[in-house]
C-alpha cells in the first residue's frame, strides 16, 4: 500500500528507473576506462555500491558484464554480439539517407557522402537540395583526394601511410586555375583542415562550386567518409557558408554517433 501523503510509484516506472540506471553502467566504459571498479562506477554515476553491486550482479548474470578475479568489471560477451548484430544491419549507409535529407531541406543546397577508395574518393550516396541551380555528383564516380573539400577531409585524416604514399606517388593534376598542385602548399591546407576540423574550397574540381566537408569519425576515431555540402559560388558566399557551417558540423557529429564515436 502506498504510504499516506504520497503518490503511488507504478511498478512500470520502477521497471523503467531500473533499466535506466542499468545502462548508465554500461555507459561508463570506454576504450579509455574498459575496467571499472565499484567505486569507480559509484563516482561515475552517483549510485550507492550497494545498488551498483545488484545491478552489476544482474547484469554480469544476463552476460553484459563480467567480473574480473580483481573484482573490477569489464564489458561482457552479450555487448560484443549485440555490438555485431547492429554492425551488421546499420552501417553508416543505411542510416545516413535521413541526415542528408534533412541537411539537403534545412540548407537548400546538394549533401553528400563520400568514401576514399585507394587513392581516390567516391559519392557513395548523395541527396539533391531544392534550389533550382544545383551541385550533383555521380555515385561511384573516382574523384581526386587533393582537390575539393570532400577530398581533402579524407586525405588530412587519412593513415600517414596512406598520406604520405598519396603525396609521395600520385601526381597532383590540375583540374582547374584554383587547384593546389604543389605538395608544401599542399601540405599546409590539410593542416589547416585538420585544425580547424573541416574543408572549405572554391571551383578546385568544377569552376565556380563551393564545397564544404566534415569528417565522420568511427568509433576508433577514424574519418573513412566525409559529409559534404555543395553549390554555385554565387550563392554560397562566404556570409552563406558561415550560415550553413553549424548544420554540416551537427550532421557529421551525428553520423559519427551512430558510428560508435565518442
Amino acid at each position: 500500500m502506498a504510504e499516506k501523503g504520497r503518490n503511488p510509484v507504478r511498478e512500470s516506472d520502477r521497471q523503467v528507473d531500473t533499466v535506466a540506471k542499468a545502462l548508465t553502467i554500461l555507459n561508463c566504459f570506454s576504450i579509455s576506462e574498459p575496467e571499472l571498479s565499484l567505486k569507480a562506477l559509484s563516482e561515475m554515476t552517483g549510485l550507492y555500491k550497494s545498488r551498483i553491486m545488484r545491478l552489476c550482479g544482474t547484469l554480469s548474470a544476463q552476460g553484459f558484464l563480467v567480473k574480473t578475479s580483481r573484482a573490477t568489471y569489464e564489458l561482457g560477451p552479450r555487448v560484443m554480439i549485440l555490438g555485431k548484430i547492429y554492425e551488421k544491419t546499420h552501417s553508416l549507409l543505411n542510416f545516413a539517407g535521413p541526415v542528408l535529407e534533412e541537411l539537403a531541406s534545412s540548407t537548400g543546397e546538394s549533401a553528400a557522402i563520400f568514401m576514399r577508395g585507394g587513392m581516390s574518393r567516391f559519392c557513395v550516396i548523395q541527396r539533391i537540395g531544392p534550389a533550382s541551380l544545383r551541385y550533383s555528383v555521380s555515385e561511384g564516380e573516382p574523384l581526386p583526394l587533393h582537390a575539393g573539400a570532400p577530398g581533402k577531409v579524407l586525405l588530412a585524416w587519412a593513415p600517414e601511410n596512406i598520406r604520405e604514399r598519396f603525396l609521395k606517388d600520385q601526381g597532383l593534376k590540375k583540374y582547374t586555375s584554383r587547384t593546389i598542385t604543389d605538395r608544401k602548399e599542399l601540405e599546409q591546407e590539410l593542416d589547416s583542415v585538420r585544425l580547424k576540423g573541416y574543408a572549405i574550397s572554391e571551383g578546385e574540381v568544377v569552376q565556380n562550386a563551393i564545397s564544404m566537408a566534415a569528417p565522420i569519425f568511427d568509433n576508433e576515431s577514424n574519418a573513412n567518409y566525409a559529409i559534404h555540402l555543395g553549390g554555385p559560388a554565387q550563392r554560397l558566399t562566404p556570409e552563406k557558408q558561415s550560415e550553413l557551417l553549424p548544420a554540416l558540423m551537427e550532421s557529421a557529429r551525428r553520423l559519427s554517433f551512430l558510428l560508435g564515436k565518442e
